[in-house]
Parts: C-alpha cells; sequence; structure tokens
C-alpha cells in the first residue's frame, strides 16, 4: 500500500488521471475503495468507472473534503477554475500533487497556500508499468510527501526528482515524447508495408524494434551512439538506412519536436 491511511482522490478523471488509477491498483499500492475521482464531463466519468470500476462524480469540492491527496489532473487551462472551486474545503492536511503540463507550484500556493505541493510530470506508459516521470516538491512538502510520490511514481516505472526549472523540458521530452513515438512505430510500419510485409506484421516488429532497443539500452548503461555503432557494419544495410535519416533532418526534428513542446509548456505556466 501506498499508504494505508490515505485516501487518494483525482480532480480530473480524463485520460491520464485514468492511467495512473489503473496503474496504482495493478501494482497492489492502493484499493478501489481508497481512490475517489470527479471530473464535470459525463463522457470522462463514464470512462473512468469503466477502466478502473471506481464511481466518479462531478462534485470536485466533494472529493476533496473526503480525500487526503488530491491529484490535480486537469488540463492547464482549467487549472485556476478547479483550485478556486476546491479552496474552501483544501486544508494542511492536504498533499496537493499536480500533474498539468506548466503549471508552476508557485501558482498552485497562490490558491491553495495551506496545502502541501509537489509538481508531477507522468506520461501515459504508466498504463502498462512503464512510465518516465519526473517531479518537484514545493517547500512546504514534507520528507514523507515526497517518499509517497517517489513510490506512486516508480512503482509505474521510473522516476526523478528534479528542480521545477526542469519540468517543463520534461513534459517536451517524456511527458510529449511517446506521441514521437508512436508516429515513429507508424512511419516504420509504413516503411515495411511499402516494402511488402503485411501491416500487422510490420507494425508489430516495428513496435518490437523500440522495445527492444529501449530495454537493451537501459539494460547494458551503453550510450545510444556505441548502441548505433554495434548495428552499424561497414558498408552495411544500416548505415544506409542512417545516411537516409541524416538527409531527412531525423535528429534534428525530434530536438525541434522537444523543444517546441518545452516552450508550449512554458507559455501554458506563464498565462495562469
Amino acid at each position: 500500500m501506498a499508504d494505508a491511511s490515505a485516501r487518494i482522490g483525482f480532480l480530473g478523471a480524463g485520460k491520464m488521471a485514468t492511467a495512473l488509477a489503473r496503474a496504482w491498483l495493478t501494482a497492489g499500492l492502493v484499493h478501489r475503495d481508497g481512490i475517489a475521482a470527479s471530473d464535470p464531463v459525463a463522457a470522462a466519468r463514464e470512462s473512468f468507472e469503466k477502466e478502473t470500476g471506481i464511481a466518479a462524480t462531478s462534485d470536485n469540492k466533494s472529493v476533496a473534503t473526503r480525500c487526503d491527496v488530491l491529484i490535480l489532473a486537469v488540463k492547464p487551462q482549467s487549472m485556476a477554475a478547479l483550485l478556486t472551486e476546491i479552496q474552501p474545503a483544501a486544508t494542511s492536511r492536504h498533499l496537493v500533487i499536480s500533474i498539468a503540463a506548466g503549471v508552476t507550484l508557485t501558482a498552485l500556493a497562490s490558491q491553495l497556500p495551506q496545502c502541501r505541493l509537489i509538481r508531477v510530470m507522468p506520461n501515459t506508459p504508466c498504463l502498462v508499468g512503464a512510465s518516465a516521470s519526473a517531479f518537484a516538491p514545493a517547500p512546504t512538502a514534507t520528507p514523507q510527501d515526497i517518499d509517497l510520490v517517489n513510490r506512486l511514481l516508480k512503482a509505474v516505472g521510473l522516476a526523478f526528482q528534479l528542480p521545477e526549472k526542469l519540468l517543463d523540458a520534461v513534459t517536451g521530452l517524456s511527458g510529449s515524447g511517446p506521441a514521437y513515438i508512436f508516429v515513429l512505430i507508424e512511419a516504420l510500419s509504413d516503411g515495411g508495408v511499402r516494402m511488402g510485409l503485411p501491416r500487422d506484421v510490420a507494425t508489430a516488429l516495428a513496435a518490437q524494434t523500440v522495445l527492444g532497443s529501449a530495454k537493451l539500452l537501459l539494460e547494458t548503461g551503453l550510450h545510444p551512439a556505441t548502441l548505433k555503432d554495434m548495428v552499424a557494419s561497414p558498408g552495411g544495410t544500416t548505415i544506409a538506412g542512417l545516411q537516409a535519416l541524416e538527409r531527412g533532418g531525423f535528429r534534428a526534428a525530434l530536438i525541434d519536436a522537444v523543444e517546441a513542446a518545452t516552450n508550449r509548456s512554458a507559455e501554458l505556466g506563464a498565462n495562469k
């Protein structure tokens, strides 16, 4: 159990909240009776209930009142309204964890000054226990709060405690990164189909290649360039493919994607 006495409330029951709730249930960190959720959108509530088996309400304030740990899982544009709504119910007993991109600890503290705060950037692979997350605690967070968040995140993947100023970069890299990888897998599959492979086979080969390559890198600890060189033999097929990637600006496009998403995260925070 993450904390036998803590009840976790999701304010916002969308895809990320659903992924986290399912992952923590699967990992045995919490029981269904230890989770509550709210969302003003009926479709989101219905999806959350279907995926987790936990009833969701439209009343954010009631969830805040009943729970000790609050996960703020709304879009950044909706955060100010949510904080205003729950502020009367928020007390010093609450640990508030925000997973909204760009919303700073300062912005959270301005409306929830009595709460202990931690800002988190997870990603959707938490649903399969393979998240890449980072978190930044406010000075109000206790060592026990930090330990709880660390355990919750590490139960579903990798987690790093970082200075808050780096969380926008985490958003641009691992927060948005799954979408980049899905495009990569789709493009590799398209290449396989172009060369005559059946679509289902091409997609499975592409996805397994990404999975296996990532596993090899993490488990060996070798630099990506070293592993690349192990595949690229002189005058062979791989170096020909790498040349085509370089001609297409593959590296620069990925770097630009991380930079653009990082800058957008910072913009969202500045607009709060």
